[in-house]
C-alpha cells in the first residue's frame, strides 16, 4: 500500500546502477520501482523494472521446472483410487484441519480470512509441516527410497502416527477452537499424503483468473520460496502442472475437494460463503460476511486487502500489461484462458 514519492523514485533509480550495491538489494529496488511506476500508470516502465528484478532474481536460484513436473507425474502414478482404498483404515481421525491450497496470489488469504471469522475456526498461517513430512519420508530409509513410493513400506499405524504428529506439532498455534486452517499453497502437491494421514481433513482449492494469478506472482517479491515466480513461462508451466495435478486429485478423491473461484466470491459473497461453510459442515455465521472486521494477524502479501470489504480492485490487473504477457498466454493455452483474454494479447 506504500506510495513512493518522486524523490524516493529518483534515489532508487540511481542506486540500481551502482556497482557497489549487492544484487540482493538491487532486486528489492527493482521490484519497488516496478510498483512505483505501476501506481503512476506508467506500465511500460513498470514492466521493465519488474522484468529486470525477476531476471536478476531468477539468476540467483536453482529452480528446475522439470523436477517439479516429474514429481507430479510420480504422484499421479502412485496415488490411485486403489491406493486410497488400500489405506482406507489408516490415518488420524481428527477433522480439525482445513487445508487451503492453490497458487500464491490466488485469493487464498481471502478464503482464510472469511473462515477465520467463524467462531469455530482458527486462522493460523502457512504451515510447513505437511511439506516437512513428505521431505522426511523421502530421507527416512537406508536406501533413501523416494517419496511418494516409500509410503508403500508404511503400515496403517505409521500413517496414523504421522497424522497425530501433525495435529500435535501445530497445537501451539491454536487456542482450542474445533477447526484450524493450514494455508500453505504448495500443499496441493501433497493432497494424497494428507488424505492418507488425515482422511477427515477438508481441502479447499482456491482459484483466480489464471492471468491475474500468474502476473500477480510475477510482480510479487516473495520473502522465501516460490522460485517458479521469476519467469513468465515458468510461472505458466507451474500453473499448468498445478491444474493437471488438481484434476488428478479430484478424479481419485471425488467430492473431497472444494474448488472456490475468487471471482465468484466477489460477485456473490454470501452465496459462496454459505457454500464453503456447508462443505465444512459448520453453521453459517454473519461474521464471515463481514470478514474485514476480524482482528487477527495475517502473514501474507494480501494482509491489507483482506481488511477491506469485497471489491473488484484485483480483477484484470494484468490487462494494462497485456502486450508484455504473451509468454503467459503461449504456455497457458486456450484450455485455461478465456477467449477475450487471448484476444486482448494477440
Amino acid at each position: 500500500t506504500y506510495k513512493f514519492n518522486t524523490r524516493e523514485i529518483d534515489q532508487m533509480e540511481k542506486r540500481v546502477d551502482l556497482p557497489e550495491v549487492p544484487e540482493r538489494e538491487k532486486v528489492h529496488f527493482l521490484f519497488s520501482l516496478g510498483k512505483a511506476f505501476e501506481d503512476a500508470g506508467n506500465y511500460d516502465k513498470s514492466f521493465n523494472y519488474y522484468k529486470k528484478g525477476n531476471d536478476l532474481n531468477r539468476g540467483r536460484t536453482t529452480y528446475d521446472p522439470k523436477a517439479i513436473e516429474a514429481l507430479s507425474d510420480r504422484l499421479k502414478l502412485f496415488f490411485t483410487k486403489d491406493k486410497f482404498e488400500e489405506y482406507k483404515s489408516s490415518g488420524c481421525n481428527s477433522g480439525a484441519p482445513i487445508f487451503i491450497v492453490g497458487l500464491p496470489r490466488s485469493g487464498s488469504t481471502l478464503v482464510e480470512q472469511i473462515l477465520a471469522s467463524h467462531s469455530k475456526v482458527e486462522g493460523t498461517m502457512e504451515l510447513p509441516n505437511i511439506m516437512n513430512i513428505a521431505r522426511k519420508l523421502g530421507n527416512s530409509s537406508k536406501d533413501r527410497t523416494a517419496y511418494p513410493e516409500i509410503i508403500e513400506t508404511l503400515q496403517d499405524s505409521d500413517l496414523t502416527l504421522l497424522g497425530e504428529a501433525f495435529i500435535k506439532e501445530t497445537e501451539f498455534l491454536r487456542t482450542g477452537k474445533p477447526h484450524f486452517i493450514d494455508k500453505m499453497p504448495n500443499n496441493f502437491s501433497h493432497i494424497g499424503l494428507l488424505k492418507l494421514i488425515l482422511p477427515n481433513a477438508k481441502v479447499i482449492d482456491a482459484r483466480r483468473n489464471p492471468m491475474d494469478t500468474c502476473f500477480s506472482c510475477y510482480k510479487q517479491l516473495f520473502a522465501r520460496g516460490q522460485a517458479f515466480t521469476y519467469d513468465l513461462s515458468e510461472i505458466a508451466r507451474y500453473y499448468v502442472n498445478y491444474v493437471n495435478l488438481m484434476d488428478h486429485w479430484n478424479k481419485v478423491l471425488p467430492d473431497k475437494i472444494l474448488k472456490v473461484n475468487n471471482e465468484d466470491i466477489i460477485s456473490d459473497l454470501e452465496g459462496q460463503v454459505k457454500r464453503i461453510i456447508d462443505y465444512l459442515e459448520l453453521p453459517f455465521e454473519e461474521e464471515c460476511i463481514s470478514f474485514y472486521n476480524t482482528k487477527r494477524s495475517v502473514r501474507t502479501a494480501s494482509s491489507e486487502q483482506v481488511r477491506k470489504p469485497i471489491n473488484k480492485d484485483g480483477v484484470g490487473r494484468w490487462k494494462p500489461y497485456a502486450k508484455n504477457l504473451k509468454p503467459l498466454v503461449d504456455c497457458l493455452g486456450e484450455g485455461l484462458l478465456k477467449s477475450e483474454d487471448i484476444a486482448l494479447i494477440n
